[in-house]
């Protein structure tokens, strides 16, 4: 196995979600991994910020079966973000959240009210208003939504310190389909934006991040993997190479061939 990846707090470019500050600009998810040991190995490669964790799927923390999930959460020491996956309703979605909040001792949320069953889309008719209820009741809430300006404007409305935009429906691995919006996105909200679901390929999480986005949350891309290990590993390093690439100011794309090299010493029909 090759070395894992240093894990420093990032002080001169930190990911800052409601004025807390994460290790990493990768969250990982922890559902659909062949076992346990290699959901521990994926975590220790990547050193993710977060990772997030379904209560429905899971159960609850004080059932036999699950005690060694939980101890394998504690043991990764990866601050932990519950999420409200399989939730139709924003009564499913409140009554989980505050069960979450219980068993986890956290304040953290991530909002998923699924409008479809199909593709997964969330409920945008009722999203904000469900999220409006959770941050009243002492929530940070990391909403998942599509990539609508105006529904992500109306989560930033109500409160939601961030946003997080689907690049493709959940588990497709398509990455982004509509290039347009989301940068239409990271051009007009000044939250942090976090891309959640339909990123295949560590050139997809380098591509959104190369845009400006803060993070991306992925799950199916890595525990789907051949090796989820080595996937995790490569996803960790292409969301640090294109934040990279981001600070460091792209140059303007150019319609003809420009010298890279000087023109002293070339035919002088050639400088023209």
């Amino acid at each position: 196995m090759t070395a894992p990846l240093p894990n420093p707090l990032n002080t001169a470019d930190p990911l800052v979600l409601y004025g807390e500050s994460f290790a990493s600009r990768l969250l990982l998810g922890t559902s659909r991994y062949p076992s346990p040991q290699v959901l521990e190995n994926a975590v220790k490669q990547s050193n993710p910020g977060m990772i997030t964790v379904s209560l429905r799927r899971q159960g609850t923390a004080t059932t036999e079966a699950h005690s060694g999930f939980w101890d394998l959460l504690k043991k990764m020491a990866v601050p932990v973000l519950p999420n409200t996956a399989g939730c139709h309703s924003p009564k499913e979605v409140i009554a989980t959240a505050q069960m979450a909040r219980e068993v986890f001792e956290t304040n953290w949320i991530k909002l998923e009210l699924i409008g479809d069953d199909y593709t997964l889309q969330p409920d945008t008719l009722r999203l904000v208003s469900t999220a409006e209820t959770l941050i009243k009741d002492g929530f940070k809430v990391l909403p998942y939504c599509t990539e609508d300006l105006i529904l992500c404007q109306g989560l930033v409305d109500v409160g939601c310190q961030a946003v997080m935009p689907w690049a493709a429906p959940i588990g497709t691995g398509q990455g982004p389909l509509n290039p347009y919006a989301l940068k239409l996105l990271r051009d007009r909200l000044k939250v942090p934006l976090l891309v959640d679901a339909g990123l295949g390929l560590p050139s997809h999480a380098c591509s959104v991040m190369e845009w400006g986005f803060d993070g991306v949350l992925l799950n199916t891309a890595v525990a789907l993997a051949d090796d989820p290990v080595a996937m995790a590993k490569a996803f960790a390093m292409s969301v640090d190479a294109g934040r990279t690439a981001y600070l460091s100011g792209a140059m303007k794309a150019q319609q003809s061939a420009q010298a890279s090299t000087p023109l002293v010493g070339t035919p002088f029909w050639h400088q023209s």
